[in-house]
């Protein structure tokens, strides 16, 4: 992997977009194997739009959401989801050294009490910096949960959670 701390590292400036959605697939794969702190490290130096309200977490605060908020199974010691990123456009900006990217998300899960489906879907909207030659997040909007299926299994508090998504949509 090109994978360098909490940076992506880009080997070849031609190829930074294929560079960045490559490794930012681990995020995904590590939270699907359980290590939120593996997948929060890479927004070390970003701010992730949380709120309705446009309140931000940083990194620490990411990482605390998920703890008190992902339920973890003992059998696996993951929360039995697999995430899937599709339909990726991103921009790249060498000579400002930014790029912005926006890609859709799906969360499929499967535990002893639900039969595998998919239980979120919605869209990633973020930023990156280049800082050394290498790229890393600088935002994250995490708002765009556009539609929510069972997410009992996933979520503790889910009841609570999803009525404060559809008083916001």
């Amino acid at each position: 992997r090109s994978l360098v701390g909490s940076e992506m590292c880009i080997r070849d400036s031609s190829n930074a977009t294929d560079d960045w959605f490559r490794d930012a697939d681990v995020i995904l794969e590590w939270f699907d194997e359980g290590d939120f702190e593996g997948a929060a490290n890479l927004f070390q130096h970003a701010q992730i739009i949380v709120g309705a309200l446009g309140e931000t977490v940083d990194y620490l605060g990411l990482l605390d959401n998920w703890r008190r908020m992902v339920k973890l199974y003992n059998d696996s010691g993951t929360p039995r989801t697999m995430h899937t990123c599709t339909n990726a456009i991103i921009n790249t900006n060498l000579d400002e050294g930014t790029a912005s990217a926006r890609s859709y998300y799906v969360v499929y899960q499967q535990t002893d009490k639900l039969p595998l489906q998919a239980i979120v879907a919605g869209r990633y909207d973020d930023t990156f910096e280049l800082v050394a030659g290498r790229w890393r997040f600088s935002q994250r909007d995490y708002r765009m949960m556009e539609m929510i299926g069972n997410i009992s299994e996933h979520l503790h508090h889910s009841k609570l959670i999803l009525a404060q998504q559809l008083s916001h949509s």
